[in-house]
């Protein structure tokens, strides 16, 4: 898929998801938005939280598998899906095609952390292993789909994805109608671009984009004006990382609907990841800290403010998000 879509046919579209079909008690939730006193009064603003943690499946990306599924032709589900992820996408997408009766395919890199693995392999899904990173996984999926003639679901490069990420952004400005600002972590950029798109019609927020500095493709991919190889190392925030696909429609959203970037360090992942886990008790995965982190470190260019932070996921190993806790305590 490689036509341009606007921020007005993702809003246009948001607005018409089948409401009954798309939020069911076993499918997509409604997540809560909630007050940070700490962050509030650390950035001497009004910090709001996006609990995306809390949603079915651990992660926001069910919103876009099951708004994808929801739209596949009656051939497309008899036949099945296929999609490449390092994790929170391949188990929305298997949770999704399973509770709508849809055989799916996904591939995974090696090293894909062992809850996302386990909740892929729990909803019936047939897991592949591809022996390299999640660019490689893709690639190895989009083959596999066109030799098999069965209909491949990227993580962000589909329209009815986008989509279905934008629900959020509606139900955000729902329960906020007044946002300055709103903090969104960056990956193919699929969840900035839905909710955007939502934001840039519905409400006066600037759209803040969050990387990890050692993993930002789609940074470097908006600065080059165009899709470009990028070299990234290992990051906390294993949910953003890989490589832009070719061709890309969030490329040109991410140019329009980004006011600004900040770029964190896996410190300050880590402390952000700390930072919500003694306030809240929630376990957050390093995606999620992206967002958390780079609002802690521009607080000063937004005293005074109405902010949310969207916290996407929470599917980390327990062993390694206390060892995150144990190398980095907070002192913020």
């Amino acid at each position: 898929m490689t036509f341009k879509i606007t921020t007005k046919e993702i809003f246009n579209a948001v607005a018409h998801i089948q409401s009954d079909a798309f939020y069911d008690l076993n499918r997509v939730q409604k997540t809560p938005l909630i007050y940070s006193h700490k962050l509030s009064l650390l950035g001497k603003a009004n910090v709001f939280l996006k609990c995306e943690n809390l949603q079915t499946t651990g992660s926001f990306k069910l919103r876009g598998a099951t708004n994808a599924v929801l739209n596949l032709d009656p051939n497309e589900k008899k036949r099945g899906i296929v999609t490449a992820s390092s994790g929170n996408h391949g188990a929305a997408l298997a949770y999704a095609a399973k509770a709508l009766g849809v055989p799916s395919t996904i591939f995974v890199p090696e090293e894909i952390n062992s809850v996302k693995e386990n909740k892929i392999a729990s909803l019936g899904a047939k897991l592949v292993k591809v022996d390299g990173l999640s660019d490689l996984a893709e690639q190895e999926a989009l083959s596999y789909a066109q030799n098999k003639g069965l209909k491949y679901i990227s993580p962000y490069n589909n329209y009815d994805v986008i989509v279905g990420q934008a629900s959020m952004g509606l139900e955000i400005t729902e329960s906020l109608p007044k946002i300055d600002a709103a903090f969104i972590s960056v990956g193919g950029g699929g969840l900035v671009s839905g909710v955007g798109s939502v934001l840039k019609h519905n409400s006066t927020s600037k759209v803040i984009g969050c990387w990890p500095a050692v993993a930002c493709s789609m940074l470097k991919c908006m600065q080059a004006g165009k899709v470009i190889e990028v070299e990234e190392q290992t990051t906390l925030s294993d949910g953003t990382a890989g490589a832009v696909e070719p061709g890309s429609i969030t490329l040109p959203l991410c140019q329009e609907v980004i006011n600004s970037t900040e770029t964190v360090s896996e410190s300050e992942i880590a402390l952000a990841m700390q930072y919500i886990y003694d306030e809240f008790g929630m376990v957050i995965e390093g995606s999620a800290g992206v967002a958390v982190a780079a609002f802690i470190k521009s607080k000063k260019l937004y005293e005074n403010k109405n902010l949310v932070i969207i916290l996407c996921g929470k599917n980390i190993p327990d062993e390694k998000f206390r060892n995150v806790l144990q190398q980095h305590p907070s002192n913020i």
